[in-house]
């Protein structure tokens, strides 16, 4: 038996992909987390009240929604309704989260792979591409610092956010800074767009070069967005049957009725199945789901994804086309949303702690994420986070067998699967600093 051990860069954390062959067979392919960090157990014994400002620290790229969903999970516990205006402010951190993190793994991570690059920042190997790279960096920066204001804006900073409380934020949004934060989205809206067109040219360009747009099995697709459009702030968890029908709903406090938690003997990451089924999260899965969202780009991108495409799409790399229709989105609803006054209201209610169970989803960048917390004496005694990476892992194996097949066979390994593996991990754009948690 052969082992084929690929090192992964351009993602969030330290994993590898083994492939194990015999006689040009595939045996097995296997997507490796190699790290264990055990924020459920640690947490075990803090003040529960201090779980918004602890659970951040498991990412720093993924801080916002683990703010969040913290702050759910206690206000569920507690039976807290925040007020409208506290939600505003908080879809305004989750919109931010969504324009850097989408604009990092279209830029940043998988930008390289339609340029035949091992870094957006390495010089082009030929003057036209070495003028899109030039062209596509800065613009790129512009945008994603767009995200990261953002979220500081909402949430008191981009790393590690704490405006977010239980009974709902800290504060309102002045007009003038909320003015000021339109501006600079504003500005980069156009150059978000242009962005998108390269991006989606490029990769119509690898598309001829490789083939195909990898595993296009149709599973399910699970999300917790709106029905009406990418509403990112939903309270429930919808799930998209292979034939693209919405086929079931439920709470957070429902998952384990429809998820199922499996461990593996090889990675401290774990998988997710809906009723033992695969299932697929993150950007595909959120566009096969959305509606007209009543924005202009938005709905441009997400017209032409479909005309090209189909619905549901379930190629892998349209998970990086998807990212581009959603970083437009996250720019334009930021937008609408900061046309409206954010100051004038009451952000937050009162709340009395009380021991209990919580559950707080959601839908982060990479997926739909839940937290769920048992609370005595005003402690946590038990905590489970379900993160978002895990409902893809499967998913990654199962395509990670069908370009191991494409390149191995009993005669040779084609050198092309050595960058097959990296475009099939980065398109589920994997988070294992919180997958290994």
């Amino acid at each position: 038996m052969t082992t084929l051990t690929f090192p992964l860069s351009r993602i969030e954390g330290h994993a590898q992909v083994v492939i194990e062959t015999q006689a040009g067979e595939v045996i097995s392919t296997h997507f490796e987390a190699m790290e264990l960090r055990g924020f459920e157990y640690w947490v075990q014994g803090a003040p529960a009240e201090q779980m918004p400002v602890i659970v951040p620290r498991i990412c720093g790229v993924c801080s916002t929604a683990h703010h969040l969903a913290a702050v759910q999970a206690l206000e569920d516990a507690y039976g807290v309704e925040p007020p409208p205006l506290a939600i505003k402010i908080r879809e305004l951190m989750v919109l931010g989260q969504l324009i850097q993190n989408q604009a990092t793994s279209m830029f940043v991570f998988t930008l390289p792979d339609r340029m035949g690059l091992s870094s957006i920042f390495e010089d082009g190997d030929s003057e036209d591409s070495e003028k899109i790279r030039g062209e596509i960096v800065g613009r790129a920066l512009q945008v994603r610092k767009a995200g990261t204001d953002l979220i500081s804006l909402a949430g008191g900073q981009f790393i590690h956010p704490v405006k977010a409380v239980v009974g709902g934020v800290t504060s309102g949004i002045d007009s003038k800074a909320a003015a000021k934060m339109r501006e600079q989205l504003a500005a980069v809206l156009p150059l978000a767009v242009d962005l998108i067109d390269t991006y989606w040219n490029l990769s119509i360009g690898m598309k001829d070069r490789i083939g195909d747009w990898g595993d296009d099995s149709a599973t399910y697709y699970i999300a917790a967005i709106g029905d009406r459009d990418h509403n990112f702030y939903s309270d429930e968890i919808r799930v998209m049957a292979p034939d693209g029908e919405i086929c079931d709903s439920f709470s957070g406090r429902e998952y384990r009725d429809y998820l199922t938690y499996e461990e593996t003997d090889y990675s401290y990451a774990g998988y997710t199945t809906y009723k033992g089924e695969t299932i697929r999260a993150n950007s595909l899965a959120r566009v096969n789901m959305g509606e007209k969202a009543g924005l202009s780009h938005t709905d441009h991108f997400l017209a032409k994804f479909r005309e090209s495409f189909g619905k549901p799409a379930h190629g892998i790399l349209l998970y990086d086309l998807a990212r581009g229709i959603e970083l437009a989105y996250g720019i334009e609803r930021a937008l609408s949303i900061l046309e409206e006054p954010l100051d004038n209201e009451d952000t937050d209610v009162p709340y009395t702690p009380r021991d209990g169970e919580g559950y707080g989803l959601i839908e982060a960048p990479r997926g739909p994420l839940i937290h769920h917390y048992q609370i005595q004496n005003n402690l946590i005694s038990e905590a489970n986070f379900v993160i978002p990476t895990v409902h893809n892992v499967q998913a990654i194996e199962n395509a990670l067998r069908v370009v191991a097949e494409r390149y191995i066979d009993a005669n040779k390994v084609d050198m092309e699967l050595e960058q097959a593996v990296g475009r099939v991990v980065r398109a589920f754009d994997p988070c294992i600093a919180c997958a290994t948690h």
